[in-house]
């Protein structure tokens, strides 16, 4: 097992006790584990694990230990630096690989879903086109749970929770944008 695929594992373990209908606040929480980067691929499991585990404490219907292992197979798929390399958000796609899940969405779904997640992760690349670089995962972070929820909300009979945010990490982010950031403290 390689220290992604570790990462991976401590990350749906921990997340199972997690309690709440707020993804970013559960997020929150798990980015302050040790074995979670300021800044890595972690974060393409991370945060749709965070938005699944929301989901079902809000009555989402999901088996979610299942929904957890699609997850890690997916975000395990996904390199790290596609931001930059791909032009595609890592914190956006792991949104868009739960709302996959949950809807059990595949290439070739024509039930309407394939085009509302393109919509959801297109919605999503724009604000953060807007904000520009460099990478921040807790900021993109951020933007992919506003973006998410919303979306959650407006498809599905659950409610999850939105508040602002003020960023609890940039003093570790060596590259923090502070006033450009949205998320930065006023």
């Amino acid at each position: 097992m390689n220290e992604m695929e570790m990462k991976a594992r401590l990350i749906v373990d921990d997340i199972k006790n997690e309690e709440g209908t707020s993804p970013v606040a559960i997020f929150k929480r798990m980015a302050k584990k040790e074995y979670v980067s300021i800044h890595g691929p972690e974060h393409h499991i991370l945060d749709g694990a965070c938005l699944l585990v929301a989901f079902k404490n809000a009555s989402g219907d999901i088996d979610l230990d299942e929904a957890l292992e699609k997850l890690i197979r997916e975000g395990l798929r996904m390199p790290g630096a596609m931001c930059g390399l791909w032009g595609v958000c890592g914190a956006v796609t792991s949104i868009g690989a739960a709302l996959s899940i949950i809807d059990g969405t595949g290439p070739l779904s024509v039930d309407g879903t394939w085009g509302n997640h393109m919509r959801f992760t297109s919605a999503a690349l724009s604000d953060l086109g807007e904000i520009n670089g460099p990478r921040c995962c807790k900021r993109d972070a951020m933007i992919a749970f506003k973006n998410g929820i919303k979306y959650v909300n407006e498809h599905y009979d659950v409610k999850l929770i939105y508040e602002e945010q003020e960023c609890e990490f940039y003093s570790q982010n060596q590259q923090c944008i502070r006033e450009k950031c949205p998320f930065y403290p006023a």
